[in-house]
């Protein structure tokens, strides 16, 4: 089996819990190490990875064929450019760049390079987006005339880490959280018309926006987009309602969870939910109306690596591509200007 041999721009949450871990658990890749600027952890790990003094460092490596940029969001640009110039394939976190001129940018360096580039939308492979997903492709709702997806959390205090908390380009919860359900609602639905967006500072000393909802306005469906940080007691984060029914769901993949207590996403059950967080359908099914609760689908952010791998050696499609995120930048930015504005803006 061919080998891609991967590095990391950072070992700190997002390379320990989301990357590392099934780079590592995929027999199509390699992990080869990461860039550490201060604390060296990688190497605890896994012993036999280089750990990198710098990114130069990491990108005259011959032998690393991907680099995951995972580093705060302000610096995606300019690592994510720099690895492309060096004739590396790139996976990037979200939000893909700070604005959408950047992200047109890199999209044409990485198809004049030939060379794959993917934004790491992992919430696609959540257990309960996946489940909302088959529900809606089924067609057990009938036509979706109104959708909302939620992801709330309830984090008072501000976040130890600085690149969150500050204001600059890359900051702010439409940036943060954002990205997931943007990316989820395009996923199932398309690109909009148009975008009507409100976004506010909720909690006590914060600098930044900690709360925004957001409509994105289609023919006949609207799709309300909801992220606040002040939520302690949750609703359904996703509610479908189609002329035939309704489909209500929790929240409720545990990956991230599991995954920050050391968890490896290595048996045969990763990951599936609980049966007290199965989704509730109300919907009409043969002639006959139904209210049941449907098992979650399984979720894997194995899934992502594993379509990577295919599209890297095997030419395949790339799951999330360089327009996904740029089509993600494009509501982003519109709904910053919404919410200045107090107006709706077409697309």
């Amino acid at each position: 089996m061919e080998t891609v041999n991967t590095a990391l721009c950072s070992y700190g949450l997002s390379g320990k819990v989301f990357h590392a871990p099934f780079i590592n658990l995929h027999p199509g890749f390699q992990l080869i190490g990461s860039w550490e600027r201060s604390k060296k952890l990688i190497q605890e790990d896994y012993p036999d990875v280089k750990s990198y003094l710098s990114l130069e460092a990491l990108l005259a490596d011959d032998k690393v064929e991907l680099v995951v940029v995972n580093t705060p969001t302000d610096t995606h640009y300019e690592y994510t450019k720099q690895a492309l110039l060096a004739d590396k394939h790139i996976v990037v976190e979200k939000a893909f760049t700070t604005t959408v001129a950047e992200a047109k940018e890199l999209n044409e360096l990485a198809q004049k390079k030939g060379k794959k580039l993917s934004i790491y939308q992992n919430r696609r492979w959540d257990s309960d987006f996946q489940t909302v997903k088959k529900i809606i492709q089924e067609g057990l709702l009938g036509d979706i005339v109104e959708a909302e997806l939620h992801f709330v959390r309830y984090k008072p205090t501000l976040s130890h880490r600085q690149h969150t908390k500050v204001p600059e380009s890359g900051t702010g919860i439409i940036k943060d959280l954002g990205p997931h359900i943007i990316d989820q609602a395009l996923h199932l639905f398309g690109m909009p018309d148009a975008v009507f967006a409100d976004m506010r500072i909720t909690r006590q000393a914060s600098q930044i926006d900690d709360y925004f909802e957001s409509i994105l306005y289609y023919d006949k469906l609207r799709v309300k987009l909801k992220a606040g940080f002040l939520v302690r007691e949750p609703v359904p984060s996703y509610i479908i309602h189609g002329t035939k029914g309704s489909f209500l769901k929790s929240r409720a993949d545990a990956q991230e969870d599991k995954l920050r207590t050391g968890m490896k996403p290595n048996t045969s059950d990763w990951y599936t939910e609980p049966e007290n967080e199965y989704g509730l359908l109300h919907t009409e099914k043969d002639g006959k109306v139904i209210r049941e609760k449907v098992k979650s689908s399984q979720g894997s952010y194995l899934g992502y690596y594993d379509a990577m791998y295919k599209s890297i050696v095997d030419n395949q499609p790339i799951a999330v591509t360089a327009e996904d995120g740029i089509n993600v930048m494009r509501i982003i930015e519109a709904a910053i200007k919404s919410s200045n504005e107090q107006k709706v803006i077409a697309l």
